[in-house]
């Protein structure tokens, strides 16, 4: 502001503020070409863990243009957006991992509660079917939510009064289970 004001140029004043400045700058490190990247599915699962799904969501669309959409990429970006409540994106995602890689219960069980949260029981209820079939009943999650799905599909019926609340909880990495609230 001081050398604009003056008709010399800048003012005594405003140099020994740039030399100072200059002396206190902090910068940031430089880039270490020998060092090693960080897989962008690694960090997003873990920013996923943290409660950061936004920032996972970056991480795992950096990791989607190195390695391409393979059948993990489209798994964490589908259970990313499922956390951020951007349900019809993440059912495209899951559905496109699944026809991709028909053996992986963690895309079929995530599907399965992007349906229920979506209303469509009844096709929820068959996608845990198949994601509990491909976990051989190892997934107490899978299992939990198949039930759920069962129960809920058998009292479609219920009215107003009788409706439950349901609640989104993360099990493990990328993986989701359907909890009724009490």
């Amino acid at each position: 502001m001081t050398a604009a004001c003056s008709a010399g140029g800048p003012s005594p004043f405003a140099k020994l503020l740039e030399d100072k400045t200059a002396r206190d700058a902090v910068y940031a490190p430089g880039l270490d070409p020998r060092g090693d990247a960080v897989d962008g599915l690694e960090v997003g699962h873990r920013l996923m863990e943290a409660g950061q799904h936004e920032l996972a969501l970056e991480a795992f669309t950096r990791a989607a243009g190195e390695q391409g959409l393979t059948g993990d990429v489209m798994i964490a970006l589908g259970s990313a957006n499922l956390a951020l409540g951007r349900l019809n994106q993440s059912e495209k995602l899951l559905r496109r991992a699944v026809q991709q890689d028909k053996a992986r219960p963690e895309a079929w069980n995530n599907l399965g509660v992007v349906l229920m949260e979506m209303g469509q029981t009844a096709e929820a209820a068959e996608i845990f079917r198949k994601a509990y079939a491909l976990d051989n009943g190892q997934s107490d999650s899978i299992r939990d939510n198949l039930r759920l799905a069962l129960a809920k599909s058998e009292n479609s019926g219920y009215g107003a009064d009788q409706e439950q609340e349901y609640k989104l909880v993360r099990r493990g990495s990328g993986t989701y289970q359907i909890r009724r609230t009490q």
